[in-house]
């Protein structure tokens, strides 16, 4: 009888410290920082992304104006005063806040 319980807390123990080792791992990764698009992306062609969206070619892309950006935009993910963020449709990389593309969208 006692043998199982020491077999069952070491077995425990075991688990614990294997699983916490693997939640520091992960979060290690997630805090890795993302490498930012750049305007040759194909996904960034496509969509005219240029990350000065002041660059942005205006007889292409009539409906830019001035005061859009990624970081005013509905897709933006994070924080508004940063330099970088996420966007859904560039999954894996950041966005510069200072950058446009074709899909802006205007925030609710």
């Amino acid at each position: 009888m006692k043998s199982q319980r020491r077999t069952f807390i070491i077995h425990s123990a075991t688990a614990t410290v294997a699983g916490a080792a693997t939640l520091l791992g992960t979060q290690a990764a997630f805090a890795q920082k993302l490498e930012l698009v750049k305007d040759t992306d194909a996904n960034a062609v496509a969509l005219g992304y240029k990350t000065d969206g002041t660059k942005t070619d205006t007889k292409k892309y009539p409906k830019y104006a001035k005061e859009q950006n990624c970081a005013n935009c509905a897709l933006w993910q994070g924080d508004a005063k940063a330099a970088e963020g996420k966007c859904p449709l560039f999954a894996g990389k950041a966005i510069a806040a200072k950058a446009w593309c074709s899909a802006w969208a205007k925030k609710a």
